[in-house]
């Protein structure tokens, strides 16, 4: 099946672009990704996609190297993103990471953060995982790092994990900023709150998080991101396949409403995926996709279990991208008020 026939139409809304002001002198900025998963996070990085109606131009970022443990996201990101996707446990892997990035991005796992955790924090052996982040921005040195995690990174009860993080990126040099985004402020949706740490080298360099596109009263409903989809029939070369799970207590028996974005898609996903507005069925894969901002033409390489998973965990490509591009003009800007204090 060739891509056009994998793409499903969006009749009504108008095509729209987001711009990005860079010019074709722009240098290409290396880029590690680590913890990358299906690829939703280094998606948006690259740029060049089409999610719904809106078109995000290519970005000044070239990924050099990934690390993923999951075998079956490795081969969904393999066919969307690339093969430099090392397979395997990342202590095992960092060595042979490059030396040398000039960006280092990741969602290290957060399974003993969420509120739906064991509450472990960053002492977990999943979360714990953030010490090997920061063991690659130490082995790099790059200019910019990026982590994303939970909200529950930033309740109370985990002001400890907080600081244990901040600490450790800060004692390597970093100005460290935390700021907390609700992808549906981004024109993905979904309501998914996800915290970005940002940290910087360059003392006279700022980053500027990505003011937010879309207000509450023009976020993108649940109906608007996959209305037309109702009556497209089953089709595992699309990914439009959903679970029989019956119904089960709590976000397992909710229910999308058709005038509102979509609750934030988990990975735990077994009987957890919701249910569509108006059909007597939970949500498609492919549905699911659209709810986190992947574009049509993204095709995940694993049954539907796999699916559910590495789509719940995926950071959405479009969040990603604002995020990618407010980092692509902070490193501009660097360049260029140090190529004129050269002068």
């Amino acid at each position: 099946m060739n891509e056009q026939a994998l793409l499903f139409p969006l009749p009504s809304p108008p095509n729209h672009v987001r711009d990005s002001p860079f010019g074709r002198e722009v240098p290409s900025y290396k880029v590690i990704s680590l913890f990358a998963g299906c690829g939703g996070m280094d998606l948006g990085f690259i740029g060049g996609f089409k999610a719904l109606s809106t078109e995000y131009c290519k970005l000044p970022f070239d990924i050099i190297w990934a690390n993923e443990i999951n075998p079956y996201a490795c081969r969904t990101y393999r066919r969307n993103i690339g093969s430099h996707i090392h397979e395997g446990d990342i202590w095992d892997l960092i060595n042979t990471a490059p030396k040398h990035a000039d960006v280092v991005i990741g969602g290290f796992p957060c399974q003993d953060i969420s509120i739906n955790g064991k509450g472990a924090g960053v002492a977990g052996n999943r979360s714990g995982l953030y010490r090997a982040m920061v063991e690659m921005v130490k082995k790099t040195m790059p200019r910019i790092f990026i982590a994303e995690n939970v909200k529950g990174l930033l309740m109370k009860s985990r002001t400890h994990d907080l600081a244990s993080v901040v600490k450790d990126f800060s004692a390597l040099g970093y100005q460290v900023s935390i700021k907390l985004y609700n992808a549906a402020d981004y024109g993905v949706p979904q309501t998914r709150e996800r915290v970005f740490i940002v940290g910087v080298a360059d003392s006279s360099c700022r980053f500027d998080p990505p003011l937010p596109t879309h207000f509450k009263t023009a976020h993108i409903t649940a109906l608007e991101a996959i209305h037309d989809l109702v009556s497209v029939p089953e089709d595992h070369a699309t990914n439009h396949i959903w679970s029989r799970a019956n119904k089960s207590p709590d976000q397992g028996n909710r229910k999308l409403v058709a005038n509102r974005p979509g609750y934030t898609i988990r990975a735990e996903c077994h009987g957890n995926i919701q249910w569509h507005y108006a059909l007597n069925r939970r949500i498609s894969m492919r549905e699911a996709a659209r709810i986190q901002s992947f574009p049509d033409s993204f095709v995940f390489e694993s049954k539907l279990r796999e699916t559910e998973r590495q789509i719940g965990n995926a950071v959405p490509p479009v969040l990603a991208w604002h995020v990618s591009n407010s980092i692509a003009k902070t490193l501009i800007e660097s360049d260029y008020q140090q190529s004129h204090a050269a002068a």
